[in-house]
C-alpha cells in the first residue's frame, strides 16, 4: 500500500489540506498528517484540523509521497520548519515523490529541490527565488517534483497524485465517484 505524509502548518489553507488528504485516502493510499508542532491546526479560514502526529515523531520513516498543502502564513511555517526540511532533502534523496501546492513549493525552494525544475505555484509566491522557472500552468511535473496552483486547482492536483501513485485506473475510478 502506498503512504503519504502530509505536513500540516498553522495557517495552512484548509481546502487544499482536506481536499488532498480525502481524496489519496478515497484512493486506498494511507495518509499520515503531521503537525509542526504537537498542537491542534488552525488553518487559514479558522478550520481547526488535529494532525495524526507530530513531524518531530515521524522525521526517521519513509513515504512514497510527502505532499504540501499551501496557504499563508502556512507555507512561510513549511519553509521554516527544520525537521521538515532535513524530511524533504532526505526524500528527495531517496527518489520520493514531492509534491507542493500553492505558495507551499516556497518549502521545495528553501530546501533547494526547484533548482532546474519546471514548477508552478500562486502567483507570487515563489518571487523571492528569482532563479527558478516558475510557470503559470494548473500543474507541473517535473522528475519527481509535481507542483500546482492553489485552491481552485486541489482536486485536479490530487487526482494526478492517485495515478502517480496508483495508475489511470484508479485515478478515473476516484474522479468518477466524485460526479465531476
Amino acid at each position: 500500500m502506498s503512504h503519504a505524509l502530509v505536513p500540516l502548518a498553522q495557517g495552512c489553507e484548509e481546502l487544499e489540506a482536506v481536499t488532498i488528504t480525502d481524496l489519496l485516502v478515497r484512493a486506498g493510499i494511507e495518509v499520515t498528517t503531521a503537525g509542526l508542532d504537537d498542537k491542534t491546526v488552525i488553518a487559514s479560514r479558522g478550520t481547526h484540523l488535529i494532525p495524526d502526529t507530530s513531524i518531530q515523531n515521524i522525521k526517521n520513516r519513509q513515504f512514497d509521497l510527502i505532499v504540501l498543502p499551501g496557504g499563508l502564513p502556512g507555507a512561510n511555517h513549511l519553509r521554516d520548519d527544520t525537521n521538515l526540511q532535513a524530511l524533504l532533502k532526505q526524500h528527495a534523496a531517496n527518489n520520493k515523490l514531492i509534491a507542493a501546492i500553492c505558495a507551499a513549493p516556497k518549502a521545495l525552494a528553501a530546501a533547494g529541490l526547484l533548482d532546474g525544475k519546471q514548477v508552478t505555484c500562486y502567483p507570487g509566491a515563489l518571487n523571492e527565488y528569482p532563479q527558478l522557472n516558475v510557470c503559470s500552468t494548473a500543474i507541473e511535473i517535473d522528475g519527481q517534483i509535481i507542483t500546482s496552483r492553489g485552491p481552485g486547482t486541489a482536486m485536479d492536483f490530487t487526482l494526478t497524485l492517485i495515478e502517480l501513485l496508483k495508475g489511470r485506473v484508479k485515478r478515473d475510478e476516484i474522479e468518477n465517484q466524485l460526479l465531476r
